[in-house]
């Protein structure tokens, strides 16, 4: 339906991280609730082919979709919001742009001629819009945000390219969201429009009008100042929306129904359909505002620092803590300290422990510590990618008796490599791109912890890692108690592991948070939460029964 979709262009000004992603996800939350067939895109203005190769504390967690792009962690947002897979299409950066036009120029494509910025580049990018109108079945609307702020130099191709989209597929098709801040000056007591105005001005120069404009503030928008804004920026007054700060994302949504955004969008892109019914998604908010118990679960990682490292991760804990009622409060835990000033110091009273992935070995060892400690003291432990690869280490250092075991990636002459690189990934030399990526099968052991979370035998997940649990030990680990409750299809790679008689300890090869959703929260996670409620009502239990009276026998 590529050529009869609509398309909606939300571009960013003043400052960044105004949170385009929400605003992106909420408008598709709101038009998918109305019928409508959504999908959404990121344009990525920075040269890396990818976020594969950044730095978690540069970019934030790489997030990656079941065919195995490794993209922005805004991609998360949208498909936890309108609760759709999306694909490579959906994620487009510079580098990828210049990286298909340089092979074509190379492969003779462009006959000869002068290969400019304008229209090669700006056609590459119009065809990667038009693609994403093409994902998989028919789509009634694409909305792509444009990434960085509205007069950043590398932008400027993506903005040219929006530009000249609407000329192609005709104004009633397309349209045009800014969004923008609204300061508010402390001394002046004062929200000041000004930045607002210059923005619209820098996007006007360069031949874009916004059709919209959503105005993020802590303060409401008096109708004074939403008029003010409506005529410096040649908008109706009704068209500035107010985006006020929440304690939640998930309530965006339901602030910009309520300020008739959906609305306004159908009637300016001529689509007839239903106001959308959004009675789940306030149920699920009234939860997470409304929950009077909570737990502590530990997060011990390397990144900790930079919370949208574990992005995914955070999201799927609100979305468990609602599946459990109770709110999860998430201890930062940066596993290096554990490695100077021990476990003890660091988890002793939480509830729960989760071990993330990561690369590298920084921290490693304080992440070996986290997950003895959750073991021996039976507090509840989830353990992700790296997670399980080190609960793996620490089960055959103290448990089997494998003195000096180690994953390879950390010491190639360990004497027990109990975590190995996959055959398939020792000729590797390129660092991009060439991990298992994306979905694979996983077949779960009948009657494990695991086939209980999960309610069935076969499930697909989602990877990002090189190394694997060495089958060489897959034995010895089993003999000492470790079990192996879920591998690939036909047994060959091992994809969870738990240990039996402990109240919840498992561990899997893939990255459960990926798949979790506002009202569909992730086994794993419902699992861990779970269990850190009933550990917290067990200590308190214990802690309000009074000691038995001795006596003399």
């Amino acid at each position: 339906m590529g050529e009869k979709a609509k398309y909606i262009f939300v571009t960013g000004g003043v400052v960044s991280s105004l949170g385009k992603g929400i605003a992106c996800s909420s408008i598709g939350l709101l038009l998918k609730q109305r019928g409508l067939r959504v999908v959404l895109q990121k344009f990525d203005p920075y040269l890396n082919v990818d976020p594969g190769t950044m730095s978690p504390f540069q970019h934030g967690e790489v997030y990656v979709t079941d065919d195995g792009a490794e993209t922005d962690l805004d991609l998360g947002h949208y498909e936890r919001f309108i609760d759709r897979s999306l694909s490579q299409r959906s994620n487009v950066t510079t580098g990828q742009i210049y990286e298909a036009v340089i092979n074509r120029e190379r492969e003779g494509g462009y006959l000869g001629r002068t290969v400019q910025v304008v229209p090669h580049v700006t056609n590459e990018i119009k065809a990667r819009i038009r693609q994403a109108a093409e994902n998989g079945d028919d789509v009634d609307v694409v909305i792509t945000e444009i990434g960085g702020t509205t007069g950043d130099i590398e932008g400027l191709p993506f903005l040219e390219a929006i530009r000249q989209f609407r000329l192609e597929v005709g104004r009633e098709n397309c349209l045009y969201v800014h969004l923008t801040l609204v300061p508010y000056i402390k001394a002046a007591r004062e929200l000041k429009t000004k930045p607002t105005q210059h923005s619209v001005k820098q996007l006007l120069s360069i031949g874009i009008q916004p059709n919209i404009l959503i105005c993020r503030t802590e303060r409401p928008l008096s109708h004074d100042i939403r008029g003010k804004i409506a005529l410096f920026c040649n908008v109706a007054e009704r068209e500035v929306i107010e985006a006020r700060d929440v304690p939640s994302i998930y309530q965006v949504p339901l602030i910009f129904r309520k300020e008739g955004l959906d609305d306004i969008v159908c009637e300016k892109l001529g689509l007839a359909c239903p106001p959308p019914d959004m009675g789940e998604w306030e149920r699920m908010v009234e939860k997470i505002y409304s929950m009077t118990e909570s737990v502590e679960i530990a997060m011990c990682g390397k990144y900790v620092h930079l919370h949208d490292a574990y992005k995914s991760i955070v999201e799927s804990f609100t979305h468990a803590g609602v599946a459990n009622g109770v709110e999860v409060r998430i201890k930062w835990v940066d596993t290096e300290k554990i490695e100077t000033e021990g476990a003890e110091a660091h988890l002793a009273g939480v509830h729960g422990v989760l071990v993330p992935g990561g690369f590298g070995d920084r921290g490693i060892e304080g992440k070996i510590a986290a997950v003895r400690y959750a073991r021996e003291n039976r507090i509840p432990f989830l353990g992700i990618c790296l997670g399980l690869q080190v609960a793996v280490v620490e089960f055959a250092r103290n448990v089997c008796g494998l003195a000096g075991a180690n994953s390879s990636e950390f010491d190639r002459d360990t004497p027990h490599p109990v975590i190995d690189l996959m055959l398939e990934q020792r000729s590797r030399t390129m660092m991009g791109g060439t991990m298992r990526l994306g979905a694979y099968p996983c077949r779960i052991v009948e009657g494990s912890l695991a086939h209980r979370l999960y309610g069935v035998l076969d499930v697909s997940e989602r990877h990002r890692h090189r190394f694997e649990v060495n089958n060489a030990y897959r034995t010895a680990l089993a003999e000492a108690g470790l079990a192996i409750s879920g591998t690939s299809p036909d047994g060959e790679l091992v994809e969870m592991i738990e240990l039996p008689g402990h109240p919840c300890f498992i561990g899997c090869q893939f990255h459960p948070e990926l798949k979790s959703r506002p009202n569909r929260a992730h086994p794993l996670f419902r699992g861990l939460v779970g269990a850190a409620r009933e550990c917290k009502r067990e200590r308190a239990d214990c802690e309000s029964t009074p000691a038995a009276a001795g006596g003399d026998d």
